[in-house]
């Protein structure tokens, strides 16, 4: 019998053992709550209900630049803190869709070209002809009034990396095409925060971009506008 209770003792003890081996084995695998929750996705506020163009499951913001514009004045990023703006990629002696471009820009800016919570970048990609004086030439010859519509210019090889890399709007050299250029005719909305933003599609994709030459799209971006606008000041009143 005395043989017998030391045997349940040993078994209860093997057992004790057992356990306490598994708890610290878990705790030592598991991963700790704070580090869990550094791989949760923040949302940023969206009272507007346009998207946030995310990528690599990150917001994608308008990238940083430095550049010239049409009154040799050095315009940058933090020319625009505060204001939701319009970017495009352009050239002034673009032979096709660069007018249509600009001439539904300038819609954009009738609507909003006296606001000072807003602006207008217009970025060439053709900056050994588009020189500040020629950009405010071609600004003349549009009737562009508003002191927040910037044509931009700057170094190329800078300027292809904000369009390609930054903004995912492609721009470059095709000298198998009339103008020698080729880019897409996109207009890019950015927020008061620098966040790139858009509507969603009838699939409930976001658009990341409006066409510039479509009316329609144009109409739609500048609803859009409105929308961000009032989504600053409501968070503003809050």
């Amino acid at each position: 019998m005395k043989n017998k209770k030391y045997s349940y003792v040993g078994i209860c003890f093997i057992i004790l053992l057992f356990g306490v081996f598994v708890v610290r084995n878990y705790k030592h695998h598991s991963t700790p709550r704070d580090s869990r929750l550094n791989h949760v996705k923040k949302e940023l506020p969206n009272s507007s209900g346009l998207s946030y163009l995310v990528i690599d499951r990150k917001e994608r913001k308008m990238p940083e630049f430095n550049l010239t514009d049409q009154n040799n004045q050095t315009v940058s990023n933090i020319d625009y803190e505060g204001k939701v703006f319009v970017v495009e990629f352009f050239f002034t002696t673009c032979p096709s869709i660069c007018p249509i471009m600009n001439r539904n820009m300038l819609k954009v800016e009738e609507k909003f070209g006296d606001r000072n919570d807003f602006g207008i970048a217009s970025v060439t990609i053709n900056p050994s002809v588009d020189t500040p004086i020629k950009l405010k030439k071609y600004a003349e010859n549009y009737g562009v009034t508003s002191l927040n519509w910037h044509f931009l210019t700057g170094d190329r090889d800078t300027i292809f990396e904000i369009a390609n890399k930054g903004l995912n709007i492609f721009a470059g050299l095709n000298p198998e095409v009339e103008g020698g250029f080729e880019h897409q005719g996109f207009f890019a909305l950015v927020d008061k925060n620098g966040y790139l933003r858009s509507r969603k599609d009838n699939h409930g994709n976001p658009k990341i971009f409006y066409q510039g030459i479509e009316e329609e799209e144009v109409a739609l971006l500048i609803e859009d506008i409105k929308l961000l606008l009032e989504e600053e000041q409501n968070g503003d009143n809050n």
